[in-house]
Formats: structure tokens, C-alpha cells, sequence
């Protein structure tokens, strides 16, 4: 239970951390175009990931790693390109509504859960979760379908993916948390490099407000939350990470107020309220299905078939040091 608790207060500090970018991103691409914001985030992610990888002494790169960190950075920074250029071609309504549809299709993607289906009562409690989006999100009003809320379907789809895909790719796999990452943001920041290049100039022509906003997307929003992340996931399962992060929303709001000056109205105020009771009525069928799932057909049955033992007993566990 205290393992469990734990997980989900990662998930949660990942959430509240990814929900603070949002107002670090919008006021870092006020003084830099929004490839070169994503270029510098990625490069200080890597520098970061390398020097703390050489510090600890962790060894060589197993080819696993490499492989899938290679992955999963293509999947991630497509996932912050589309979000990036999407709210910028869209309103804040409608982007934060597409956005979370990645609540209802991780599930659908993942398959680390357990073989069983999801119960019905986890889509409720997904579709409480799309309401409190709804609710938290309408202040702003709604339009017509535009290139921009195509864009966020796309990252909704493949943020789902990328959620789905550190389960899958990192099962039954020994792979560690910090060389993962560090291969993520190499990976991105060899993405972006071509791209922003004509813009890396005005990297020298910003003040160290603009620099610490870089700083703070690139260690905290990055480095911290994908390694919180991928280890959280393999100590979980996709949705029922998917489910946790999906209150990112909400901290995005009381950043929004606390540092932005944002008014909160009172259907913001109850889209959080269902959007916390939606994740945890959520993770909890999700636990549920789960555990129920791992001990057999028959409830309260501790003794699983011999086919199935050695699969029960490795658990999807990364090496950490």
C-alpha cells in the first residue's frame, strides 16, 4: 500500500510540475520562436541527463536502452510540437479538451494492465474527467474546428501512444531511469537542432528571466518528469498513470490564479473538484482490475497456475541505484 502510495505522489508531483509549464512555456515563446524554446529545453535536459549519468557511474549504454530511449524521444517530442504549435493555432477551451482525450485512449492502448478488459466504470470515470476538462476550460468559450484543434487531436492520440509505449517497451526489460532519459532528450535535441537553428542567435540576446524559465522547463518539466514518469509507469500501469497526470489541468489552473493572475470562476472551481474526484474514483477500479487480475479468476485466490507464476513473479521493474 505505502508503494502504491507513493507511485501515485510521483505521478502527482509530475502532474503539478507539467501543469506550472504551461505558464513557463507562454512566457519564454513571448521572447523566443517555439522551436528554438524547444531546442534549449531539450539540450540543458541532455546536458543535464549526461552529467548526472558520468557522476553516478552507472556504466555503459545497453543496447535496450538506447533503442528504446531512441523511441520514446521521437515519441515525445512529437508530442511537444504538436501541443506547442496546436495551442498556438487554437483556443485554450479547445485545446485543453482534445488534449485530454489521452485519459480515454491510453487505456485502450495499454496492455501492461492485465489481459482482462477495463471495466465500464473506469470509462465513467474518464468521461468525469472529460467533463471537468469541459468545465475547467469553457471560461475561454469554444470555435469551430480548426488546423489547430486537429494538431491537438494529433498530440492527444500520440501522447496516449508514448504513455502506452514506455509500459510496453520497457516490460520484462532491466533499463534505467536516468540513461533512458538521457537518450529521450539527445534524441529531441537532435530533432530540433536543424529546425531552430536559425533562431539559436537570439539564445544570447535574452535576459536571465527568460533563462531561468529555459532552465526550469528543461530540469524540472523534463529531466524530472520523465524519469518520474517512465519509472512510475513500470511501477504501475499506463492508465492508471494516464489517469493521475490527467490532473495536470488542474494545477494548471492554480498556477494560472496563484502566479498568473488568472481569475477563477465557479465552474472552474467545479471541474477541479470532479476532475480530483473523477482520478481517484478512476485509479482506484483501475487498482482494483489489477490486482484482482494478477491473483486469478477467483477473488481472494492467492495461488495462480503454474503457466502463469514466472510471469506473475518478474515484475515490470526498472534498475535504480
Amino acid at each position: 500500500m505505502f508503494h502504491a502510495r507513493r507511485t501515485d505522489a510521483v505521478l502527482l508531483l509530475v502532474a503539478i510540475v507539467w501543469g506550472s509549464s504551461y505558464l513557463a512555456a507562454k512566457t519564454a515563446t513571448y521572447a523566443l520562436p517555439v522551436l528554438v524554446v524547444l531546442f534549449a529545453r531539450y539540450a540543458i535536459s541532455a546536458i543535464a541527463c549526461f552529467a548526472l549519468a558520468t557522476v553516478r557511474q552507472e556504466g555503459r549504454y545497453t543496447r535496450d536502452e538506447v533503442r528504446v530511449g531512441s523511441l520514446l524521444g521521437v515519441t515525445q517530442a512529437a508530442v511537444l510540437v504538436l501541443e506547442t504549435y496546436g495551442v498556438a493555432h487554437t483556443s485554450a477551451a479547445n485545446a485543453g479538451l482534445i488534449i485530454s482525450l489521452t485519459i480515454v485512449l491510453t487505456p485502450l492502448l495499454d496492455r501492461t494492465a492485465g489481459n482482462g478488459r477495463l471495466p465500464p466504470r473506469f470509462f465513467a470515470a474518464t468521461g468525469v474527467c472529460l467533463l471537468a476538462v469541459t468545465l475547467l476550460m469553457s471560461g475561454s468559450g469554444f470555435r469551430t474546428p480548426r488546423i489547430g484543434d486537429l494538431l491537438m487531436l494529433a498530440a492527444a492520440v500520440v501522447r496516449a501512444v508514448h504513455v502506452a509505449l514506455v509500459g510496453r517497451l520497457t516490460k520484462g526489460r532491466v533499463l534505467r531511469p536516468l540513461r533512458l532519459t538521457a537518450v529521450q532528450t539527445a534524441v529531441g535535441s537532435a530533432l530540433f537542432a536543424v529546425p531552430a537553428s536559425s533562431g539559436l542567435p537570439r539564445l544570447t540576446q535574452i535576459d536571465a528571466a527568460v533563462w531561468s524559465r529555459l532552465v526550469y522547463l528543461a530540469l524540472f518539466c523534463s529531466v524530472f518528469a520523465f524519469l518520474a514518469q517512465t519509472w512510475a509507469v513500470q511501477n504501475s500501469s499506463a492508465s492508471r498513470a494516464s489517469l493521475l497526470l490527467g490532473t495536470e489541468p488542474v494545477w494548471a489552473v492554480a498556477v494560472g490564479i496563484g502566479l498568473g493572475g488568472e481569475k477563477f470562476s465557479v465552474l472552474a472551481a467545479l471541474g477541479a473538484a470532479l476532475m480530483v474526484t473523477g482520478t481517484y474514483w478512476g485509479q482506484s477500479i483501475e487498482r482494483i482490475h489489477r490486482t484482482t487480475d494478477k491473483e486469478g479468476p477467483h477473488a481472494g485466490q492467492r495461488h495462480l497456475p503454474a503457466s502463469d507464476q514466472p510471469a506473475r513473479q518478474h515484475r515490470n521493474r526498472v534498475q535504480t541505484h
